[in-house]
């Protein structure tokens, strides 16, 4: 018998970036879930539509408003066709985690954000017909956990985008050095 020479597959960092960027990612979008949906809970359970705590006078506020529309009141009563373009979005977000505009975890993160801000949203759409805000500054309109995340995810990404992504390497000037 002759001795079979086995290699084993050397470990290195980058092996452990895509399961790293997939607990991120899943990560990122379950924590935004769960705590717009623990968040939006509260609100309905303590306040009546409308009320706001503290006084009217502090700059933010708690205030318990719906929204049956879109962002700013558009496509207001639209929920089905609402509920169907979150679902493309959805899909759009997760064809963005695959195929990310730069190889960082950072974006996995902010595109999981995006998600779970964009599933936060489509839950309260689907079990109740409406959006549940609560976040008010007063010369803006009522916002909630899922929507401060997609924000932030974006935001994120086109700072990523600036910072992070691979610029393409100067042509080389072929004339460089060379006296004429």
């Amino acid at each position: 018998m002759h001795p079979v020479d086995v290699k084993l597959p050397e470990r290195t960092q980058t092996s452990h970036l895509p399961q790293l960027k997939r607990v991120l990612f899943w990560g990122a979008a379950l924590t935004v879930i769960a705590l717009d949906q623990a968040s939006k809970t509260i609100v309905r359970a303590t306040l009546d539509r409308g009320e706001s705590w503290p006084d009217p006078d502090w700059p933010v506020r708690i205030r318990y408003v719906t929204n049956s529309g879109a962002a700013f009141g558009i496509l207001d009563d639209q929920t089905l066709f609402l509920i169907v373009m979150a679902f493309v979005g959805l899909a759009a977000i997760y064809l963005y985690y695959r195929y990310p505009p730069f190889d960082h975890p950072v974006a996995a993160i902010a595109i999981g954000m995006m998600l779970g801000g964009a599933g936060g949203n489509l839950l309260d759409r689907v079990r109740l017909g409406e959006v549940t805000d609560f976040i008010d500054f007063t010369s803006y309109p009522a916002f909630n956990v899922a929507d401060s995340s997609i924000t932030v995810g974006i935001a994120i990404i086109i700072l990523g985008y600036v910072l992070l992504a691979p610029r393409p390497k100067p042509a080389a000037d072929e004339n460089a050095g060379a006296d004429g």
